[in-house]
């Protein structure tokens, strides 16, 4: 969980007040790796905000083999997620069929498979 802002402006002014990082740390009950790192992130960024956490870190790895994915696409268009999902385990890549999804939904592709047409005449 990242710190608050007040804890993290608090460190900082102890810190600039003289006290070494460690001292602040233990002042504050915080590591004092945070405090080291708090401190080089305002020296470097000047901004002492959270940086964001979670979210999506695999579609980088999908989107740079987007080659690989549309060309076993385009050989099969009527394939499934989960056969495009097995051919590209083939080639190293493991993806799941909800990144799949996010994949093709980036590119307002819709993969669902179109119901087969009826033969014959309608009553």
């Amino acid at each position: 969980m990242a710190l608050s802002m007040d804890l993290r402006v608090r460190v900082l002014a102890a810190i600039d007040q003289g006290l070494s990082c460690r001292a602040a740390a233990v002042r504050f009950g915080i590591a004092p790796s945070t405090a080291v790192r708090l401190s080089e992130q305002r020296r470097v960024t000047g901004n002492v905000a959270p940086k964001p956490q979670g979210g999506d870190m695999r579609s980088r790895w999908v989107e740079e083999r987007a080659a690989d994915i549309f060309s076993i696409w385009e050989a099969r268009k009527d394939i499934t997620l989960d056969e495009l999902r097995a051919g590209l385990a083939e080639i190293g890549l493991a993806v799941s069929v909800a990144g799949f999804h996010r994949f093709f939904a980036r590119r307002g592709m819709t993969r669902k498979k179109m119901p087969s047409s009826r033969t014959g005449s309608t009553p």
